[in-house]
């Protein structure tokens, strides 16, 4: 295993619906289950905005909250939006421009809040990585892409993410597909960060919930995880 992880893991879950309510009853039974962090999916942005994020605040005044905005310009003002309505972190896009990086960073240490890189589709990942973490980013996101893994069969945020782990210094995680056992061999490689959502506990076609038992699909998934490291 890897030295970097040493902590118990974080479980993030994706909130990738596209209503308040489906999002509320995701949330309270992944935090019954055991999860962390709790994702306002991009789905649920687009949907909701902001009202979203506050509904979440509302319900979890204590518990972490990750905004998925994918942000590519106006990073800045975007990010602001999303502090000011309760996020604790947000993500902006590898592929962004630096400039949009470092207004979302200056942003985030105004609120004393984060800021997640999503290094989807960087040509060089690692050498992308490194960058956002001397720009001042909290978090790097390896992540293969919703479409691009359903065009591809096969690709995986597995095959570039040792790369990165070995690139940077700050908590990695990997996000795209993975199954249960490869969310805990990234976590055994040493991302600090697991996210579930498509295709476990969210659907791989749609943007909703996949089991109307989830809670207690989650619950044994926290289990495993927690319990392997």
């Amino acid at each position: 295993m890897s030295s970097r992880a040493k902590s118990s893991p974080i479980i993030q879950i994706s909130l990738d619906v596209t209503t308040i309510e489906e999002a509320l009853a995701l949330a309270h039974g992944a935090i019954k289950a055991g999860v962390d962090w709790l994702e306002a999916g991009t789905p649920l942005i687009l949907a909701e905005g902001l009202h979203g994020v506050r509904a979440l605040r509302r319900d979890f005044p204590n518990v972490p909250i990750v905004a998925d905005l994918k942000t590519m310009d106006g990073a800045g003002l975007e990010g602001e939006m999303m502090f000011n309505a309760g996020a604790n972190m947000t993500v902006v896009m590898g592929q962004a421009h630096d400039a949009s990086i470092i207004e979302q960073v200056k942003m985030a240490k105004r609120f004393n809040c984060q800021v997640m890189c999503d290094i989807m589709l960087c040509p060089d990942k690692p050498k992308r990585a490194r960058e956002a973490q001397e720009m001042g980013v909290d978090y790097i996101i390896v992540h293969t892409g919703f479409d691009e893994r359903n065009m591809i069969h096969g690709l995986s945020p597995l095959d570039d993410l040792q790369a990165v782990l070995d690139a940077v210094t700050i908590p990695v995680q990997a996000v795209g597909g993975l199954s249960v056992e490869q969310a805990i061999q990234t976590l055994a490689m040493g991302a600090e960060i697991v996210v579930f959502g498509a295709p476990l506990v969210i659907s791989g076609t749609e943007f909703k919930a996949a089991d109307p038992n989830f809670e207690a699909q989650l619950r044994e998934i926290v289990q495993r995880v927690k319990g392997k490291m």
